[in-house]
């Protein structure tokens, strides 16, 4: 079983922490949430599965998330999709599968157009978005603003909301719904050249499945699951959840083509 290495790399003056574990082809990217870490039940449980047979693991914290460094409010979806795709390029070469949860799916999905653009679409074998959030900002967020919410945003720069997963409330910044509206991914067809996999509750409250169904309109490829999980929750951590990744990670991985060697 091969270690997991941990690196701090410098993206744009920030200090991005990584921990990568080589091993076989496609490897497995984690994507994380908006606040959550590179150390979450998800992301543990991806590279215990990847230990066990043998894949490479990618992980890593966006600025001001976990072990980075940088400041949370200085984040937005262009900052975080720019250090994804450094790590990926500078800690992957060959196919990999993407698994992005909430914000990460929107993440994911980012990567896969930029790649594609820049004609490297092969490296990505395949998509698992858990509770998927792409432009959340716009489509989940804006409609929702009260005008308690939309003053804080045109005085200070920001807003404060009650976090249901920290005592500390969460910070949306006006940066953030700005940048998020040039970000947006549901506005045609997405096209991705691999197969995707969708896991979502239908409990979820904070991203509810309807947006998950309309992701799902947004996906041209017929190789496209979505798995509606009628008592699950935003998180989807529970035991048959994580059981639940760990499945559609699998059949993703059978869908690609291995490859003995790389990372």
């Amino acid at each position: 079983m091969a270690d997991v290495g941990r690196e701090t790399i410098d993206v744009d003056g920030d200090a991005i922490a990584v921990l990568a574990r080589p091993g076989a082809s496609p490897g497995i990217v984690w994507l994380g949430g908006y606040r959550s870490d590179m150390t979450g039940t998800k992301a543990e449980a991806l590279d215990r599965w990847a230990a066990a047979t043998g894949h490479a693991c990618l992980r890593h914290d966006y600025s001001g998330h976990g072990a980075s460094g940088g400041a949370f409010a200085d984040g937005t979806i262009s900052k975080w999709l720019r250090q994804s795709l450094v790590v990926f390029e500078r800690f992957s070469t060959s196919p990999q599968i993407l698994v992005g949860s909430s914000m990460g799916a929107w993440i994911a999905l980012r990567m896969v157009q930029e790649l594609r653009q820049a004609g490297e679409g092969d490296r990505v074998a395949g998509l698992a978005l858990v509770a998927p959030a792409p432009d959340f900002t716009v489509e989940l967020m804006e409609p929702a603003l009260s005008e308690e919410h939309k003053r804080q945003l045109a005085e200070r720069g920001y807003m404060e909301e009650h976090s249901d997963y920290s005592p500390e409330p969460n910070i949306y910044t006006r940066a953030l719904f700005e940048d998020g509206r040039n970000n947006r991914v549901m506005e045609g067809l997405i096209e991705t050249g691999c197969p995707v996999h969708i896991l979502q509750g239908m409990a979820d409250p904070d991203v509810p499945y309807t947006h998950a169904e309309k992701l799902m309109r947004h996906l041209p490829m017929s190789d496209v699951t979505l798995s509606l999980i009628r008592d699950g929750d935003h998180r989807l951590s529970r035991p048959q959840d994580i059981a639940m990744l760990i499945s559609a990670v699998e059949g993703l991985v059978g869908l690609a083509k291995p490859s003995p060697a790389g990372r």
